[in-house]
């Protein structure tokens, strides 16, 4: 097996006993050489299946001290403008999604304020829910403009990634600006999500713009936080 997926597979099995308990928060994590001899595997491939686990905050130590178990709720990295299809690939999850509504519509004040819409003009709304391994992980409220949003009229939107999509029909999807705060669940929220009515939800509000510095998309994302979490990593500048 080559060293790519091996340390793929590494992380994948170790991330499972994670998540059912087998690695209880707080116990160390099999050693570098246990693993080597469980995977047949040199000491590099393990090391970067280690390294990925901390990346995601489920693990902890290194630099000489026993990986320590820290958490069983995968992070999703926001270190680069990723889709929620490809950061669930990336830290070893099956992404899926299912499309409630989608169309054109007058969205809701924030929606068209975000965007800089003229009162009445209208645009592409779409509510979605997606999904981490089967369970439900995040409803997506998403407004686009029209001429982007368009594109999506006609697609099949729970093939994969709504990005992908937009990025094959030329469009400039250049930054985002996250704000992460925490709401209760509302109706949908719950019954999509299943949960109970209130139940506190990880929100974040994105607005993604092209290269020029215009916005393309509005969304409100609501996270069950024990299905995901979100990891910010920040590097000090130099002075």
């Amino acid at each position: 097996m080559a060293a790519e997926a091996l340390h793929r597979t590494v992380a994948a099995s170790l991330r499972a006993r994670i998540g059912r308990g087998e690695l209880a928060v707080g116990t160390p994590v099999p050693s570098e050489a246990a693993l080597c001899r469980e995977f047949g595997a040199s000491r590099g491939p393990v090391r970067q299946a280690l390294a990925a686990l901390r990346d995601e905050g489920l693990i902890g130590g290194g630099q000489g001290r026993r990986a320590v178990v820290l958490t069983d709720v995968p992070g999703q990295p926001f270190e680069s403008f990723q889709s929620f299809t490809r950061r669930a690939e990336l830290t070893g999850h099956r992404p899926g999604q299912r499309t409630c509504h989608i169309g054109r519509r007058v969205p809701d004040p924030p929606a068209a304020a975000a965007l800089g819409l003229e009162p009445g003009e209208p645009a592409v709304v779409l509510l979605r829910l997606r999904l981490l391994d089967d369970r439900p992980a995040m409803v997506e409220r998403t407004t686009f403009v029209a001429p982007v949003g368009d594109l999506l009229l006609d697609a099949d939107l729970d093939a994969g990634s709504i990005y992908a999509v937009l990025m094959a029909g030329g469009v400039d999807l250049h930054a985002a600006r996250h704000t992460l705060d925490a709401v209760p669940a509302d109706a949908t929220d719950a019954r999509l999500l299943e949960v109970a009515p209130g139940a506190p939800l990880l929100r974040e509000r994105r607005v993604t713009t092209d290269s020029r510095g215009t916005p393309l998309e509005w969304s409100d994302d609501r996270h069950r936080p024990d299905v995901t979490t979100i990891t910010l990593m920040t590097v000090r500048a130099r002075s």
